[in-house]
């Protein structure tokens, strides 16, 4: 929270740290107002999960009517930020259906990856183990 006001105000505002407590317990007794309310909506509508539409609900209850149309604007930035990272984390999910062959195979290369950035740049060959060479 400290961040988000300091975020918000001009660099040369200070903020005295009895005001962002402040700030930060309205902050909270907010979003327990909201939930509240929230809840109780949820209830009338004889649902067990609060889901977004009874925020929405909640906060025109209130008497927040006239922040909805940003809050649901906001929201739908953030499925949509949210749904940019879950399609860029489905490459890892990937990972999961190689053989074991070839997650070792992914393993050596992300290991001589490593150790090259370790040796400046410079690839250098993993040397083979002295009982490996023998037995070959």
């Amino acid at each position: 929270m400290t961040k988000i006001i300091k975020e918000m105000l001009p660099p040369d505002v200070r903020v005295a740290r009895d005001a962002q407590d402040l700030l930060i317990e309205c902050c909270v007794e907010f979003i327990n107002l909201v939930s509240s309310e929230s809840n109780e909506v949820c209830n009338k509508e004889e649902r067990r999960t609060i889901a977004p539409e009874h925020v929405l609900k909640a906060l025109g209850v209130l008497g927040f009517g006239d922040y909805i149309e940003e809050v649901y604007a906001a929201y739908e930035q953030h499925k949509l930020e949210t749904m940019q990272d879950s399609l860029k984390g489905a490459k890892w999910s990937n990972r999961a259906e190689m053989t074991e062959e070839e997650a070792l195979a992914e393993q050596q290369r992300m290991f001589a990856e490593a150790r090259a950035r370790m040796n400046g740049g410079a690839i250098t060959p993993k040397q083979p183990d002295a009982d490996q060479s023998l037995e070959s």
